[in-house]
């Protein structure tokens, strides 16, 4: 079963998190409490949202997603942050119906498209994503600012003569 997450979900979303990032061998990287967990999820205007796989009231697997934004198309679409199904519950269709979740509030609310990043070395999924007929974005290389570089940037923009600056 396919449910919007509720605020008791987030101990078991939390270890999920921690679970991917193991799998994706960047625990080191898994900061996440349940406290922002719950904060980004459940406040008076979340801008993250969460569907949870469970099986006889265990939660199984998660997606967790934001709304993007397509200039071209003029629409929203959902990025997909997260999508994960624990080791024991693999093959049994939770990723599938995930995503399908994802697919239908697309649909019915009007958004363009749906994105979401697969590491490289991770064939499984890619071969997954490919059989429901997902395309890669080869074209496309992400890029990402976080620590030292994130703070050296916005500490530009908060000088004096950043009003001065033209964008």
């Amino acid at each position: 079963m396919i449910r919007t997450a509720k605020p008791e979900d987030v101990p078991a979303i939390v270890a999920m998190i921690r679970e991917l990032a193991a799998y994706e061998k960047a625990e080191h990287e898994a900061e996440a409490t349940e406290g922002h967990i719950r904060r980004a999820l459940f406040c008076e205007s979340p801008a993250a949202f969460a569907h949870i796989a469970e099986t006889d009231g265990r939660a199984e697997g998660f997606a967790l997603w934001f709304l993007n934004f397509s200039t071209w198309r003029g629409v929203h679409g959902i990025y997909l942050e997260d999508l994960y199904v624990r080791p024991e519950a693999r093959g049994r269709g939770h990723g599938k119906a995930l995503l399908a979740e994802l697919a239908r509030l697309c649909a019915e609310r009007g958004y363009g498209r749906l994105d979401w990043s697969v590491l490289d070395w991770n064939t499984p999924s890619i071969d997954f994503y490919k059989w429901l007929g997902a395309v890669p974005m080869d074209e496309w290389t992400g890029y990402r600012l976080t620590g030292a570089p994130l703070s050296r940037l916005a500490s530009e923009a908060a000088g004096p003569e950043a009003a001065e600056r033209p964008v």
